[in-house]
């Protein structure tokens, strides 16, 4: 179990930083990274939220309808102003997976470093598709998730696929980078964040 000291130095390394969690559809980010802002403060946000509270331009739309990726300058315009606001300042920000298609790690990137919120590490909560899909069975009895519309079952298969195709690639660029985080999801909620802070000291 993590103690103050780590959580002091982790604080202190981290600043006004931001940290970007990824994994399968269920592998926990929300949930850790809640768990995270209590032990550490800060904000979390995700990616749709960033999409909702952006005004997105009509040619940005038809890329997003036509399931393809966004062009790298064009998502910094909409990824900027948003994590530049006023209420984000000089607090670290935790990311549920911003950037999940290979090609936007350098607009994020970017981003996260000009609103004053550098990418300090990336956590990659890894868990099956299997894994996945048995969490996915059981959400009405955990009963701590709402029900999404991608959440169906006919769905789900392709937000594997998706992640396989699309967002590894993603998490191979930031191991690539050194700032990588692999962590084992299949642990109790507090086995993992336990196991999170002690990679985050290792990094300090």
């Amino acid at each position: 179990m993590y103690n103050q000291t780590q959580i002091d130095a982790i604080k202190n390394w981290l600043g006004s930083g931001s940290i970007n969690i990824f994994g399968r559809p269920f592998a926990g980010k929300d949930n850790q990274g809640r768990l995270l802002i209590d032990t550490l403060g800060g904000n979390l946000i995700g990616g749709g939220e960033i999409l909702r509270g952006s005004t997105i331009p009509d040619h940005i739309k038809q890329f997003i309808n036509d399931g393809k990726l966004i062009p790298s300058d064009d998502y910094v315009n909409i990824v900027l102003p948003y994590l530049s606001q006023a209420k984000f300042a000089n607090e670290p920000l935790f990311l549920s997976s911003v950037g999940r298609w290979h090609g936007e790690e350098d607009g994020v990137i970017r981003s996260l470093a000009a609103s004053n919120h550098p990418l300090k590490a990336v956590i990659y909560l890894k868990i099956s598709n299997n894994d996945s899909h048995n969490r996915w069975l059981a959400r009405d009895i955990n009963n701590d998730r709402s029900i999404r519309h991608d959440d169906t079952e006919a769905i789900l298969q392709t937000r594997f696929d998706e992640f396989q195709n699309k967002t590894l690639p993603v998490v191979d660029y930031y191991r690539q980078l050194g700032i990588l985080i692999e962590i084992d999801g299949n642990q109790t909620r507090a086995a993992v964040t336990s196991d999170i802070i002690d990679e985050l000291s290792r990094l300090v």
